[in-house]
Protein backbone atom coordinates (compact mmCIF):
# COMPACT_ATOMS: atom_id res chain seq x y z
CA UNK A 1 0.00 0.00 0.00
CA UNK A 2 1.24 3.49 -1.06
CA UNK A 3 2.12 6.15 1.94
CA UNK A 4 0.31 10.02 0.36
CA UNK A 5 -2.04 12.00 2.10
CA UNK A 6 -5.05 12.20 -0.31
CA UNK A 7 -7.14 15.55 -0.97
CA UNK A 8 -10.84 14.02 -0.50
CA UNK A 9 -13.74 16.51 -0.95
CA UNK A 10 -13.33 16.77 2.31
CA UNK A 11 -9.53 18.14 2.35
CA UNK A 12 -10.42 20.03 -0.82
CA UNK A 13 -12.54 22.36 1.35
CA UNK A 14 -10.62 22.56 4.23
CA UNK A 15 -8.14 23.98 2.30
CA UNK A 16 -10.50 26.42 0.57
CA UNK A 17 -11.60 27.79 3.79
CA UNK A 18 -8.04 28.28 5.76
CA UNK A 19 -7.39 30.43 2.04
CA UNK A 20 -10.20 32.31 2.99
CA UNK A 21 -10.16 33.03 6.33
CA UNK A 22 -6.59 34.25 6.28
CA UNK A 23 -8.02 36.98 3.89
CA UNK A 24 -10.82 37.67 5.78
CA UNK A 25 -10.89 41.62 6.57
CA UNK A 26 -9.13 43.05 9.90
CA UNK A 27 -12.23 44.05 11.27
CA UNK A 28 -14.27 40.66 10.84
CA UNK A 29 -13.50 37.65 13.30
CA UNK A 30 -12.11 35.08 12.02
CA UNK A 31 -12.46 32.27 14.36
CA UNK A 32 -14.12 28.60 12.28
CA UNK A 33 -15.11 25.39 13.53
CA UNK A 34 -14.41 22.83 12.17
CA UNK A 35 -16.14 19.29 13.31
CA UNK A 36 -17.59 15.51 12.42
CA UNK A 37 -17.14 12.31 13.74
CA UNK A 38 -14.23 10.57 14.06
CA UNK A 39 -12.56 8.83 11.22
CA UNK A 40 -12.84 11.29 8.68
CA UNK A 41 -9.03 12.45 8.52
CA UNK A 42 -9.87 15.97 10.45
CA UNK A 43 -6.92 15.49 12.92
CA UNK A 44 -4.95 13.81 10.01
CA UNK A 45 -6.36 16.73 7.56
CA UNK A 46 -5.37 19.83 10.26
CA UNK A 47 -1.98 17.76 10.72
CA UNK A 48 -0.90 17.89 7.02
CA UNK A 49 -2.19 22.02 6.67
CA UNK A 50 -0.32 22.75 9.75
CA UNK A 51 2.92 21.19 8.37
CA UNK A 52 2.68 23.23 5.34
CA UNK A 53 1.64 26.60 6.48
CA UNK A 54 2.55 29.25 9.47
CA UNK A 55 0.65 28.07 12.21
CA UNK A 56 0.35 27.18 15.93
CA UNK A 57 -1.10 23.60 16.22
CA UNK A 58 -2.02 22.09 19.91
CA UNK A 59 -4.18 19.07 20.56
CA UNK A 60 -5.90 19.29 23.54
CA UNK A 61 -6.07 16.74 26.24
CA UNK A 62 -8.25 14.98 29.32
CA UNK A 63 -7.60 17.35 31.91
CA UNK A 64 -6.13 20.22 30.33
CA UNK A 65 -6.16 23.54 31.36
CA UNK A 66 -5.63 27.47 30.51
CA UNK A 67 -2.66 27.42 31.39
CA UNK A 68 -1.63 24.02 30.38
CA UNK A 69 -2.85 25.04 26.86
CA UNK A 70 -1.28 28.18 26.78
CA UNK A 71 1.82 26.61 27.94
CA UNK A 72 1.41 24.55 24.57
CA UNK A 73 1.34 27.58 22.74
CA UNK A 74 4.24 29.26 23.58
CA UNK A 75 6.54 25.87 23.50
CA UNK A 76 4.85 25.72 19.64
CA UNK A 77 5.84 29.49 19.77
CA UNK A 78 9.59 28.35 20.38
CA UNK A 79 9.41 29.98 23.73
CA UNK A 80 10.06 28.54 27.33
CA UNK A 81 6.74 28.54 29.13
CA UNK A 82 6.21 30.37 32.68
CA UNK A 83 4.28 29.14 35.48
CA UNK A 84 1.65 31.73 35.72
CA UNK A 85 -1.02 32.18 32.96
CA UNK A 86 -1.08 35.85 32.47
CA UNK A 87 3.01 35.60 31.78
CA UNK A 88 2.24 32.56 29.08
CA UNK A 89 -0.84 35.30 27.66
CA UNK A 90 1.20 37.97 27.06
CA UNK A 91 4.33 35.90 25.80
CA UNK A 92 1.96 34.37 23.07
CA UNK A 93 -0.13 38.21 22.23
CA UNK A 94 3.02 39.46 21.79
CA UNK A 95 4.40 37.38 19.71
CA UNK A 96 1.39 36.61 17.57
CA UNK A 97 0.99 40.95 17.57
CA UNK A 98 3.94 40.72 15.42
CA UNK A 99 3.96 38.27 14.05
CA UNK A 100 0.52 36.64 13.19
CA UNK A 101 -0.34 32.77 12.60
CA UNK A 102 -3.02 30.87 12.41
CA UNK A 103 -3.61 28.88 15.77
CA UNK A 104 -5.73 25.45 15.37
CA UNK A 105 -6.87 23.78 18.72
CA UNK A 106 -7.72 19.92 18.06
CA UNK A 107 -9.67 18.06 19.99
CA UNK A 108 -11.49 20.94 21.61
CA UNK A 109 -14.44 18.68 23.28
CA UNK A 110 -12.17 18.25 26.05
CA UNK A 111 -11.84 22.33 26.22
CA UNK A 112 -15.64 22.95 26.28
CA UNK A 113 -17.02 22.01 29.44
CA UNK A 114 -14.46 23.09 31.45
CA UNK A 115 -14.81 26.66 29.93
CA UNK A 116 -11.08 26.65 28.91
CA UNK A 117 -12.25 27.19 25.58
CA UNK A 118 -12.94 30.77 26.52
CA UNK A 119 -9.69 31.68 26.72
CA UNK A 120 -8.72 31.29 22.67
CA UNK A 121 -11.51 33.71 21.94
CA UNK A 122 -9.82 35.96 24.50
CA UNK A 123 -6.53 35.34 22.36
CA UNK A 124 -8.60 35.58 18.86
CA UNK A 125 -9.42 39.03 20.50
CA UNK A 126 -6.43 40.36 21.90
CA UNK A 127 -4.02 39.24 18.39
CA UNK A 128 -6.65 38.97 15.79
CA UNK A 129 -4.85 36.07 14.87
CA UNK A 130 -7.12 33.48 13.10
CA UNK A 131 -8.10 30.93 15.33
CA UNK A 132 -9.25 27.32 14.36
CA UNK A 133 -11.50 24.84 16.22
CA UNK A 134 -11.56 21.60 15.60
CA UNK A 135 -13.83 19.15 17.26
CA UNK A 136 -16.00 15.74 17.34
CA UNK A 137 -19.76 15.84 15.82
CA UNK A 138 -21.69 17.51 18.47
CA UNK A 139 -19.18 20.28 18.72
CA UNK A 140 -21.18 23.00 17.40
CA UNK A 141 -24.19 21.89 19.64
CA UNK A 142 -21.52 21.92 22.97
CA UNK A 143 -20.39 25.35 21.34
CA UNK A 144 -23.73 27.26 21.07
CA UNK A 145 -24.02 27.61 25.01
CA UNK A 146 -21.33 30.47 24.26
CA UNK A 147 -23.15 32.92 22.43
CA UNK A 148 -20.44 35.28 22.53
CA UNK A 149 -17.75 32.75 20.95
CA UNK A 150 -20.58 31.82 18.35
CA UNK A 151 -20.63 35.83 17.33
CA UNK A 152 -17.22 35.42 16.43
CA UNK A 153 -17.33 32.04 14.39
CA UNK A 154 -16.21 33.30 10.03
CA UNK A 155 -17.59 29.98 9.02
CA UNK A 156 -18.32 25.97 9.92
CA UNK A 157 -17.08 23.22 8.04
CA UNK A 158 -18.79 19.68 8.75
CA UNK A 159 -16.50 16.65 7.79
CA UNK A 160 -18.76 14.81 6.33
CA UNK A 161 -18.83 10.80 5.23
CA UNK A 162 -16.91 10.04 2.19
CA UNK A 163 -19.15 9.06 -0.87
CA UNK A 164 -18.40 6.81 -3.92
CA UNK A 165 -16.27 9.63 -5.88
CA UNK A 166 -14.31 10.14 -2.38
CA UNK A 167 -13.66 5.89 -1.92
CA UNK A 168 -12.17 5.89 -5.53
CA UNK A 169 -9.53 8.87 -5.22
CA UNK A 170 -8.49 6.65 -1.75
CA UNK A 171 -8.06 3.76 -3.71
CA UNK A 172 -6.52 5.17 -6.59
CA UNK A 173 -4.42 6.72 -4.75
CA UNK A 174 -3.06 3.76 -2.32
CA UNK A 175 -3.22 1.14 -3.94
CA UNK A 176 -2.48 -0.20 -7.53
CA UNK A 177 -4.97 -2.47 -7.78
CA UNK A 178 -8.23 -2.12 -9.88
CA UNK A 179 -12.05 -2.15 -9.04
CA UNK A 180 -14.61 -2.02 -11.12
CA UNK A 181 -17.51 0.79 -10.10
CA UNK A 182 -20.16 -2.18 -8.55
CA UNK A 183 -16.93 -2.82 -6.36
CA UNK A 184 -16.44 0.44 -5.11
CA UNK A 185 -20.34 1.01 -4.67
CA UNK A 186 -19.98 -1.74 -2.26
CA UNK A 187 -16.84 -0.64 -0.30
CA UNK A 188 -18.36 2.28 -0.04
CA UNK A 189 -21.43 0.70 2.19
CA UNK A 190 -18.50 -0.88 4.45
CA UNK A 191 -17.30 1.60 5.61
CA UNK A 192 -17.13 5.41 5.76
CA UNK A 193 -14.29 5.96 8.17
CA UNK A 194 -10.67 6.41 6.95
CA UNK A 195 -9.19 4.21 9.09
CA UNK A 196 -11.12 1.31 8.55
CA UNK A 197 -10.96 1.73 5.08
CA UNK A 198 -7.02 1.41 5.25
CA UNK A 199 -7.61 -1.54 7.02
CA UNK A 200 -9.99 -3.03 4.34
CA UNK A 201 -7.70 -1.93 1.69
CA UNK A 202 -4.85 -3.75 3.15
CA UNK A 203 -6.60 -6.83 3.25
CA UNK A 204 -7.93 -6.93 0.07
CA UNK A 205 -4.63 -6.88 -1.44
CA UNK A 206 -2.91 -9.85 0.48
CA UNK A 207 -6.21 -11.56 -0.73
CA UNK A 208 -6.45 -10.55 -3.79
CA UNK A 209 -2.29 -11.74 -3.96
CA UNK A 210 -3.48 -14.94 -2.55
CA UNK A 211 -6.56 -15.26 -4.99
CA UNK A 212 -4.23 -14.25 -8.16
CA UNK A 213 -7.13 -11.41 -8.86
CA UNK A 214 -6.16 -9.01 -11.03
CA UNK A 215 -9.49 -6.94 -10.49
CA UNK A 216 -12.36 -6.93 -8.15
CA UNK A 217 -16.08 -6.87 -9.09
CA UNK A 218 -18.91 -6.42 -6.65
CA UNK A 219 -19.40 -10.15 -6.33
CA UNK A 220 -15.37 -11.35 -6.05
CA UNK A 221 -15.38 -8.89 -3.18
CA UNK A 222 -18.19 -9.43 -1.23
CA UNK A 223 -16.52 -13.13 -1.40
CA UNK A 224 -13.22 -11.98 -0.30
CA UNK A 225 -14.20 -9.70 2.28
CA UNK A 226 -17.08 -12.10 3.80
CA UNK A 227 -14.25 -14.99 3.83
CA UNK A 228 -17.13 -17.36 2.17
CA UNK A 229 -15.23 -20.80 1.34
CA UNK A 230 -17.36 -21.10 -1.83
CA UNK A 231 -16.32 -17.88 -3.44
CA UNK A 232 -13.11 -18.28 -2.65
CA UNK A 233 -13.55 -21.96 -4.31
CA UNK A 234 -15.27 -20.67 -7.54
CA UNK A 235 -12.54 -17.99 -7.82
CA UNK A 236 -9.49 -20.46 -7.74
CA UNK A 237 -11.90 -23.18 -10.41
CA UNK A 238 -12.18 -20.19 -12.97
CA UNK A 239 -8.84 -19.66 -12.27
CA UNK A 240 -7.95 -23.42 -13.04
CA UNK A 241 -10.16 -23.37 -16.41
CA UNK A 242 -9.00 -20.02 -17.35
Amino acid sequence: MKKTFIRTKNVKQFVSLMDELQKVPPNIPKMTLVYGEHGLGKSQTIQWWADKNDSVYVRASQGMTSRWLLSEIVEELGEEAYWHLHDNFEIIENILREHSKVIIVDEIDYLIDKNIIETLRDLHDKTACPVVLVGMGAADKKLARYPHLMDRIYKKLKFEKFNSDDIKEILTELTDLKFKDDAIEYLATRTNQFRQLVKLINRIEKLMKTNQIEELDEYTMKGLLNARPDINANIKAMQTIG
